[in-house]
């Protein structure tokens, strides 16, 4: 019997492995797609969209908190169906406009299913929390399968993941129960990052337009090579003719 439970706990085991090691990678298939995005936007053009990402994936015990609080079947069937968010990728961004450029290109590319998108940037919560958040459907190729994992993907720029980060660091600290006081300021600080976003907003549009109507020529020496990454390449001597003719 012993052996017997042995082997079962095995089985068990290699099945949650497998479970979560499809989540870690659909979450590595969105990190690269951002690196892609970020490196394209920092080569080619004058200012990337994306400041930063952070990724996690959820702990099996805070999988089994969240079974249990949403009163759901406990087996790994019930559990992709109904919960989202086991892996979650947050992308920080520049300016209010960023957030639904960067959302847009997501959702543009072909192997990306949207499944649900929240847009708490138009509608804020009640607290004044704002985000854009997505649930994607990531294709994830294994070694005899493709597996379909959903991934949420918050969307905000660095105002709002200020204000989220501290307004989760007062809750946990008063184990959910925040004085009205201090629930009140909390709106009150995100009105104010929220003011924050859209003065920075009208500032990056004028400063577009200055950049407009007042075009920077390129340095010759520049275009006579290609740097992608750690790599430089020289363009051949036809070219630099051509580039180099009155």
């Amino acid at each position: 019997m012993k052996t017997q439970q042995i082997a079962e706990l095995k089985i068990m085991k290699d099945e949650i492995t497998r479970f979560m090691m499809k989540y870690k990678f659909a979450l590595d298939e969105m990190e690269t797609k951002i690196d892609i995005l970020k490196e394209e936007f920092q080569t080619l053009h004058d200012y990337c969209p994306i400041e930063h990402t952070k990724s996690r994936l959820k702990t099996p015990e805070s999988i089994l908190k969240k079974v249990y609080r949403k009163g759901i079947d406990l087996s790994l069937e019930s559990i992709e169906e109904h919960i989202k968010d086991i892996a979650g990728l947050r992308i920080t961004c520049s300016f209010l406009s960023d957030i639904y450029n960067v959302s847009n290109m997501l959702q543009n590319q072909n192997d990306l299913k949207v499944l649900e998108v929240k847009d708490y940037v138009k509608n804020p919560k009640p607290n004044g929390y704002q985000s854009l958040h997505l649930i994607l459907e990531v294709p994830v190729f294994l070694s005899d399968r493709v597996e379909h994992v959903c991934v949420e993907v918050q969307i905000r720029t660095i105002a709002m993941d200020f204000w989220a980060s501290l307004e989760h660091k007062i809750f946990y600290k008063y184990n959910q129960s925040v004085p009205e006081k201090l629930l009140r300021e909390l709106k009150i600080a995100a009105d104010t990052a929220n003011a924050l976003d859209h003065q920075m907003e009208r500032l990056q549009r004028e400063v577009q337009m200055i950049k407009k109507s007042h075009p920077e020529e390129p340095i010759l020496d520049e275009l006579k090579s290609i740097q992608i990454s750690n790599h430089q390449f020289k363009l051949p001597s036809g070219i630099l003719d051509v580039l180099t003719k009155d």
